[in-house]
């Protein structure tokens, strides 16, 4: 088959029915999953209204277990995404959906800091790889003129749970049944979708389009054709063995750029109930519904981010401009801390910056490298980068320490996006150019690069 530049025009409505028929079968399911991902990962943000005065654990003790959770995540980041890129997402995805239920679930027994931070840790290593073999996952799926428009789809899933799960959680906090607090059940009625999901996986999902029984053979041949196309094109440019990617300055510096986004993003979201709980004095319903307004323009900021990077192809603005965002509201709300109506304004501005940055962020990594390459760059970027979410919890926890406020935490956050900012700014440049680290010189028997 003809590559797309060349395709008679007949391809082109091939082509635009195959990707409709591609996101419809997918995205919806996808955005399902990450959306009870991540209410699994961060509803110890709303738990923790009760659950520190129950159990008596200190800002420390609960900036800790919310941080350690991205340890565990941390050791199977890389090896996850490998497993996608040369097994299939189908069986992993299924195990990593049914092992992160059932450890959210033992949330709910416990009773003292080490066996809080141990469920943590062991949440983080049952999720590890969902979302950067997801990423990769769609990159099987998906050209490059729609990968961020498909990015960013598959991430609205995060304002999503933020929307829905502030005010479930506020509302499941307020039930005491058979004898058990609201927040344990929380755990346990936010962590059943999980098992479930994780069986329905293993039969929904396909893993390449040569194996989608569901596309018609015309749509199966233009999409095939293709991502072939492109990979090739890729792949003359750059090789695709792993080493490659661990030998590029480039995935290095989005490594450390996404570790400045996480430190922030994590440090606010595991905290802001508390925050709005602190300067409100509402009720956990209150308070949920006023986080809720904080992710008003979530969705529609990130839906927008990612439409405007694939109409101009452009990536790094669309990554940094966010980031400035979400540290004004950051600076804002710790510099007014004590003024409700500017607090709320705050978040609400950080909430639109939030996310917004990840389809183009995602993006860059597919624009200098393929295969086994990009699989690889995107566990080594998603894994150190989550390394942030160990800090920025604990270093909220820490900062409030014997503070009445939470000012000087949300300074330092707001700090840390201004750095991922500009170090995003600094990589997107190069992401286009040639390799940073030069490969070694081939053997006289391999093949050269060139090809």
């Amino acid at each position: 088959m003809s590559p797309p530049s060349s395709a008679p025009p007949a391809d082109s409505t091939v082509g635009a029915r195959a990707s409709r028929r591609v996101r419809r079968r997918l995205l919806p399911y996808l955005v399902l999953l990450y959306v009870v991902a991540f209410l699994d990962r961060v509803n110890v943000n709303f738990a923790a209204l009760h659950m520190t005065r129950d159990l008596g654990f200190g800002p420390r003790d609960f900036g800790l277990g919310a941080g350690i959770f991205f340890l565990g995540y941390f050791l199977f980041e890389i090896p996850g995404t490998l497993i996608v890129e040369r097994s299939g997402a189908r069986r992993w995805i299924a195990r990593i959906m049914v092992t992160w239920g059932i450890v959210a679930i033992l949330m709910a027994t416990v009773h003292t800091p080490r066996a809080f931070y141990l469920l943590r840790f062991l949440l983080g290593l049952a999720e590890a790889g969902f979302f950067p073999g997801i990423i990769v996952y769609l990159t099987h799926w998906f050209p490059t003129s729609e990968r961020a428009k498909a990015l960013g789809l598959f991430t609205a899933a995060i304002p999503v749970s933020n929307l829905l799960g502030a005010p479930i959680s506020g509302l499941i906090l307020g039930v005491s049944w058979a004898g058990l607090a609201g927040w344990r059940w929380l755990f346990v009625i936010e962590g059943a979708p999980a098992v479930v999901l994780g069986v329905v996986t293993f039969f929904f999902l396909t893993d390449r389009p040569k194996d989608a029984g569901w596309l018609p053979a015309d749509e199966k041949a233009w999409l095939v054709a293709r991502l072939a196309e492109e990979a090739r094109v890729r792949e003359a440019q750059s090789p695709h063995r792993f080493g490659r990617a661990l030998r590029d300055a480039r995935v290095w510096l989005l490594a450390l750029a996404f570790f400045f986004i996480v430190v922030p993003t994590y440090g606010f979201q595991l905290w802001i109930p508390q925050m709005v709980a602190k300067a409100s004095h509402l009720s956990p319903f209150g308070v949920a519904l006023v986080v809720d307004l904080a992710y008003l323009l979530g969705l529609p900021s990130l839906l927008l981010i990612g439409w405007s990077s694939d109409r101009s192809g452009e990536r790094r603005w669309h990554s940094v401009v966010p980031m400035l965002l979400f540290a004004t509201g950051l600076l804002a709300t710790a510099g007014l801390e004590h003024h409700w109506p500017a607090v709320v304004l705050g978040l609400v501005i950080a909430g639109a910056g939030l996310n917004a940055h990840l389809p183009a962020f995602w993006a860059l990594p597919p624009q200098f490298l393929t295969g086994e390459a990009a699989a690889g760059s995107v566990g080594l970027i998603n894994s150190i980068g989550n390394l942030g979410g160990f800090l920025g919890p604990t270093l909220v926890g820490a900062l409030k320490e014997g503070r009445p406020g939470y000012g000087v935490g949300l300074a330092a956050l707001g700090g840390f996006a201004l750095l991922a900012a500009a170090t995003i700014a600094v990589t997107g440049a190069l992401a286009k150019a040639p390799a940073l680290a030069p490969s070694p010189s081939p053997s006289p028997s391999a093949p050269k690069d060139s090809r």
